[in-house]
């Protein structure tokens, strides 16, 4: 018996169960949050490319970071809207899975691009005699290369193990866009190894990020201590503390949503949706508000880049 003639043609994506009389409203704040994202990463880009004095290791990461933040909003938002205003809740199985990857294919690659910037400012903090010669430009291009080959050789495989799944007709996700268990417990299979890889290998990964980038932002603090010159103690910690923020809240909406998918039973499944979506949402918004506020340089060019340009 053919197997793949049980893999539906469709999904259809429902929403946030149980409170679908909702979704125009909820749909308001959403978009909202979507544009002032596209907005701020996209103001974040452009002051980057052309202000030819940002080009250095710090803000060319803050740059992939940008674009890390639009393919993760972008690849679930628009879907997302046209099914909240217009009810075009149905993807192609093609679709579905390709929304699947970039969403944590981007997951994955922001978060190298946040333990780059850890190790960027642990350098510059510690080791500032030697960061010029560490942090190149060819640096720089092969973090960006490393980011992406890691998220594909962790992402890529869930691809197959959805593919190779049966579905016998099951298509309906109670979810607003395609994610891997989310398609997985459709299948009229065992789907353990699909368990067993979407929770060790991804979580494995960005569990190594985050111990990275604390051991890192531990020595920038002893660092710090020794330093003789309170004005360079707080010049220093005024540059990493936007980071920080930035990790926090990258990190915290994951590792929140992951363990309450996890071992949350009695929350209620729409205050999961909610979260999710929520998670696709906040980083790409507070990013450049962060960045932009906490960081003078940041601050000055977008002033004479749209405010005084002359």
């Amino acid at each position: 018996f053919n197997l793949t003639s049980l893999t539906p043609a469709t999904f259809i994506l429902a929403g946030i169960p149980g409170m679908e009389k909702l979704h125009i409203w909820i749909s308001i704040p959403f978009c909202s949050m979507y544009l002032a994202a596209l907005l701020g990463n996209g103001v974040v880009l452009f002051v980057i490319r052309t202000e030819r004095s940002l080009h250095h290791p710090m803000y060319l990461f803050l740059s992939m970071l940008a674009i890390a933040d639009l393919m993760l909003s972008t690849t679930t938002v628009p879907k997302m809207l046209a099914l909240f205003w217009f009810r075009a809740g149905e993807i192609s199985f093609g679709a579905c899975l390709t929304q699947m990857f970039f969403l944590h294919f981007s997951f994955s690659a922001e978060s190298v691009i946040l333990l780059a910037m850890a190790l960027d400012r642990f350098v510059a903090i510690c080791y500032p005699l030697r960061y010029a010669a560490v942090m190149t430009q060819s640096a720089v291009a092969k973090t960006g290369l490393v980011a992406l080959l890691r998220s594909f050789c962790i992402i890529f495989p869930c691809v197959f193990l959805l593919k190779r799944l049966p579905y016998c007709g099951h298509n309906v996700i109670p979810h607003t866009y395609c994610e891997h268990m989310g398609i997985a417990r459709l299948a009229c299979a065992d789907i353990s190894i699909n368990v067993l890889y979407g929770l060790a290998v991804p979580f494995a990964a960005i569990v190594v990020d985050v111990v990275l980038i604390a051991v890192s932002y531990v020595l920038i603090l002893l660092a710090l201590l020794k330093l003789p010159s309170r004005t360079a103690r707080q010049k220093a910690f005024n540059t990493c503390s936007s980071h920080v923020c930035v990790i926090l809240l990258f990190y915290i909406p994951a590792f929140f949503t992951v363990l309450t998918h996890r071992f949350g039973q009695e929350i209620p499944h729409h205050v999961h949706i909610l979260l999710a979506n929520l998670y696709v949402l906040f980083p790409p918004l507070l990013n450049p508000v962060v960045y932009g506020v906490r960081t003078q340089q940041i601050k000055e060019k977008v002033v004479k880049v749209f405010i005084c340009p002359k």
